[in-house]
């Protein structure tokens, strides 16, 4: 997509997508830092700030979807409605990257968040790993593909989304048996600070998938080596 940043490009092929999308009335600029975070940690990876489709109803940056009168009754319609052009963006990024899903990452503040949370309804995997900033689902989600997982990350004090919807979503996520973990950051507003870059990292190199989890354990109760 046009004015998105390539934040790192390694050499070679790269083992891992990672795809940053903003939020209204924002660019790809504003999430640089996080990607040059990233970079550090995941050499080996193709990280892309992407530049939303539209101009924003606000007077400035981009957006997803418009916000404009927007109501819970119809943020789902105005979501589903961009999910093709959004789904399209992340399926060029993984062709023009050769990385295929479980490899890629979508990393999205506020309404770049709702993007990447709701994309994890649609029945095929789109990416193994999903972080959403200050986010939410449009609606009370079901549970995504099994071969993804969900890492929520909200202020407690953000008053442009309120951390509940976090709160709520995950914890309806894992009654559904989903992989999903959920942190909810004392004094954060709707910004993403060093905490929150640093709990980022923390998800993204410290937690062992669910499904990978599963697979320990059954090797071990068959009493065989699990698989590589």
């Amino acid at each position: 997509m046009s004015e998105s940043i390539v934040v790192q490009r390694p050499e070679g092929a790269p083992k891992q997508l990672m795809l940053l999308l903003h939020g209204v009335g924002a660019t790809p600029q504003g999430l640089v830092p996080l990607g040059q975070r990233l970079a550090h940690e995941f050499p080996g990876a193709l990280i892309v700030s992407v530049r939303a489709p539209h101009a924003s109803d606000l007077g400035q940056g981009y957006q997803w979807f418009s916000v404009r009168g927007i109501t819970e009754e119809d943020r789902p319609a105005r979501v589903a409605e961009a999910m093709p052009a959004f789904v399209a963006m992340v399926h060029d990024w993984q062709r023009q990257s050769g990385v295929g899903p479980e490899a890629t990452a979508l990393i999205g503040f506020s309404q770049g968040a709702i993007m990447s949370l709701e994309a994890t309804q649609r029945p095929e995997l789109l990416a193994g790993r999903v972080v959403a900033l200050s986010g939410r689902f449009a609606a009370l989600p079901q549970a995504p593909h099994p071969h993804t997982t969900i890492h929520m990350l909200h202020g407690k004090n953000d008053a442009v989304i309120h951390y509940g919807y976090t709160v709520t979503g995950a914890e309806h996520l894992i009654s559904l048996g989903a992989d999903v973990t959920a942190d909810v950051i004392p004094f954060l507003g709707h910004e993403i600070n060093e905490g929150v870059v640093d709990t980022v990292m923390e998800r993204l190199l410290g937690h062992l998938p669910k499904r990978h989890w599963e697979d320990v354990q059954r090797a071990a109760e068959a009493g065989e080596a699990p698989a590589e």
